[in-house]
C-alpha cells in the first residue's frame, strides 16, 4: 500500500463525497456484511463515545468514517472480507485497542493518571503507524473546522480526532495485512 497524495488523494476524496445516496447505502450494507465487527465499531461504538460529548461531532465522525471507507476502496480496491482475514491477527488487533478504549469511555472507573497515559498511548500509536498522513491531515482539519463552528463541540474535538486516527490506522492495517488464502 502506498501513501495517497496529490491528485490521487483528491480523486479518492471527490469519489467518496460524490456518491449518491443509493450507492452509499449499498457500500455501507456491503461493509456491514463483510466486516461486521469493524462496521459496528466505526458506526456504533465510536460514535456513541463521541456523542457523550457532542452529538453533532458524532455525526461528523460517521461521515468521515464513510469517507475513509470509500477512499481506501477507491485507491486500494475492495476491503478484505472477514473470511479472508487471519482470525488470530484480528483478535490481536482488537486486544491492542481494548484497554486503550477503557480510557476514553466516560463511565469507567480509572485512575486519572493511568487514563491520561492510555489516552496518550492510543493517540501516539495512531500517529506512529499512520501510512496516510495527507489523508489524516485533511480529516483532522475537517474536525477542527467543524469544531470551530460551535463552542459546544470543542469538548468532543480531541476524542473525535483520536478516534479518526485509529480508523485510518485500522484501514491501513487491513489493507497491508497479509490476507489468508
Amino acid at each position: 500500500m502506498h501513501e495517497l497524495i496529490g491528485n490521487e488523494l483528491y480523486q479518492a476524496i471527490t469519489y467518496a463525497r460524490g456518491l449518491d445516496e443509493q450507492a452509499g447505502r449499498r457500500l455501507l450494507a456491503q461493509f456491514q456484511q463483510e466486516q461486521p465487527g469493524l462496521a459496528q465499531t466505526l458506526l456504533e461504538i465510536f460514535p456513541s463515545i463521541i456523542a457523550e460529548h457532542d452529538q453533532d461531532m458524532a455525526y461528523l465522525f460517521m461521515d468521515l468514517c464513510f469517507d475513509v471507507l470509500c477512499i481506501f476502496q477507491k485507491a486500494f480496491g475492495p476491503l478484505p472480507t472477514l473470511q479472508q482475514m487471519d482470525k488470530e491477527w484480528l483478535e490481536k488487533q482488537a486486544a491492542l485497542l481494548e484497554t486503550e478504549f477503557q480510557a476514553v469511555l466516560n463511565g469507567q472507573t480509572m485512575d486519572p493518571k493511568l487514563r491520561a497515559e492510555l489516552q496518550d498511548r492510543m493517540q501516539k500509536r495512531g500517529l506512529a503507524d499512520n501510512s496516510q498522513p495527507a489523508l489524516l491531515k485533511i480529516l483532522l482539519e475537517t474536525i477542527d473546522d467543524f469544531s470551530a463552528e460551535s463552542p459546544k463541540r470543542v469538548n468532543a474535538t480531541e476524542i473525535c480526532q483520536n478516534l479518526i486516527r485509529v480508523v485510518v490506522h485500522m484501514f491501513g492495517q487491513l489493507y497491508t495485512h497479509k490476507i489468508t488464502a
